[in-house]
């Protein structure tokens, strides 16, 4: 049975023009996408985004702006299901408490995550796994790079 499987992720951007990265390691894969996740039964947008980054990277953030909602067929890298994934600017309430690496999948003892802050002009494609995350990245350096 095929299904949908509805996903938001955060582009928390910095003053330095870096967006944060978060590097991965699940379910047998390295991949490298943004802070977010999946929405649970019951759950608004806005409230799992807020879920998700306190998860994640142990923070409280605000939404700012709706940025783009997948507007083709993609399937999970992972399942059967059908991705819908619906990207927000945000902002951190407080400083991230985060262990900031440089360098890509760099996880402290015992982690499958890591972040990293890359500038929006320097980044690649390349350097991000998922296609509807590709597309994103292309928008964010035709409107903010």
């Amino acid at each position: 049975m095929s299904y949908f499987n509805v996903r938001v992720y955060g582009l928390l951007i910095n003053e330095s023009n870096e967006v944060l990265l978060s590097d991965e390691y699940e379910y047998g894969q390295y991949f490298t996408k943004f802070p977010g996740g999946g929405v649970e039964l019951g759950e608004g947008l806005i409230d799992a985004l807020k879920r998700e980054f306190v998860e994640e990277c142990n923070a409280a953030i605000e939404v700012v702006s709706h940025f783009y909602t997948t507007d083709f067929y993609e399937k999970s890298s992972f399942n059967e299901s059908q991705l819908i994934s619906v990207y927000y600017i945000v902002k951190a309430v407080n400083s991230l408490a985060l262990d900031i690496k440089t360098t890509v999948f760099d996880f402290s003892a015992g982690s499958t995550q890591s972040f990293r802050w890359v500038n929006i002009s320097s980044l690649s494609l390349d350097e991000i796994t998922f296609k509807t995350d590709k597309t994103v990245v292309a928008l964010l350096k035709n409107t903010l790079a």
